[in-house]
């Protein structure tokens, strides 16, 4: 019997139209574009300015960017798992709505939550739905609207982070393309250094929780890269010594976009070169769950079938990893 394995057939995407430069930044907070591209590589970020929108708008659209690149009838879609740390509502599941606006009716759907990591940690469950042989097409999202969440006095947070979108189609495949291996670890020492305190079981919402600003992300910066330095280092070489890769064997490494100085240090440890790192930040920033489908969107074009792509990531809580795959098909340029 031939073995099935899970891979990424189609991509999509969609970021809002608003630009927030870091030339913007200088007239609302302390700030200035150099100090904001020095330390972080970004330049740009995207923002969802429409208060009736949520995180499912822009999933919806990367969803249908996707089904019209396709043609993919969506009633053929079995699940459709959305990643995402900022759901439009705290319980009713933002993937079951996303789903059935795109007309998804046969599929099943939930949220996942591993803050920057949701993504990543979505495509590792997406491919046990596939490799059981239980599920043909998964649709997996990343979204967020992290403008809903940051406040926009805390120069510490707002340079860093934008809004967008982007979708995957996971299939099976029985070349050996797709998926080949991961490395996913927690820690929840991380719990106080990148974290929402309030609107939570723990301290549920009210007027102190609101006035004392505790409904928007708050982190430890110097922490917070330390712990992501190390990390997303760690399991991308560990990741190519169980695999016996080389880096003349890894075409491309997929990092999470969240500073430019953990992407670089992290290609620096695997020994890869600037030109084999997909970076995308200073267009962007850091769109949370968004930032590793809007990489391979964007970058379609150049990856090749058979090339050996290692995608990584570090979020809050801690969570972090890295997977191994083999890119399954070509884009005409």
């Amino acid at each position: 019997m031939t073995k099935i394995t899970a891979a990424i057939t189609a991509v999509g995407k969609y970021v809002p139209d608003f630009v927030l430069s870091n030339q913007v930044l200088e007239t609302m907070v302390d700030t200035n574009d150099e100090w904001i591209t020095s330390r972080t590589g970004i330049k740009e970020r995207r923002i969802l300015k429409d208060t009736d929108k949520g995180t499912s708008y822009m999933a919806i659209k990367a969803a249908e960017d996707l089904l019209a690149k396709t043609g993919l009838d969506p009633k053929e879609i079995d699940l459709v798992l959305m990643a995402t740390t900022t759901p439009d509502m705290p319980v009713a599941s933002t993937g079951v709505y996303v789903a059935t606006q795109i007309g998804a009716t046969n599929a099943f759907s939930y949220d996942l939550q591993a803050a920057c990591s949701s993504f990543l940690y979505g495509l590792s469950t997406a491919t046990s739905y596939i490799e059981s042989g239980r599920y043909k097409k998964v649709l997996l999202i990343g979204a967020d609207k992290m403008s809903s969440i940051i406040d926009y006095t805390d120069r510490a947070t707002c340079i860093i982070f934008g809004d967008g979108a982007g979708a995957v189609l996971v299939e099976p495949n029985t070349e050996g393309l797709g998926f080949q291996d991961e490395i996913l670890k927690s820690d929840g020492v991380g719990r106080e250094f990148l974290k929402i305190e309030a609107g939570g079981s723990l301290l549920p919402p009210s007027e102190e929780t609101v006035k004392n600003k505790q409904h928007f992300v708050h982190q430890d910066g110097k922490t917070v890269f330390k712990y992501a330095v190390s990390g997303m280092a760690d399991v991308s070489e560990q990741i190519m010594q169980r695999n016996n890769l080389t880096h003349s064997d890894v075409n491309w490494l997929v990092p999470h976009q969240a500073n430019k100085r953990i992407i670089d240090a992290t290609a620096n440890r695997m020994g890869l070169n600037e030109d084999k790192v997909l970076v995308n930040i200073h267009k962007y920033g850091n769109t949370t769950s968004a930032t590793l489908p809007l990489l391979l969107n964007d970058f379609e074009k150049d990856l090749k079938k058979g090339d050996n792509l290692i995608i990584a990531s570090f979020g809050g809580g801690f969570t972090w990893g890295a997977i191994y795959l083999k890119w399954a098909y070509n884009t005409e340029k």
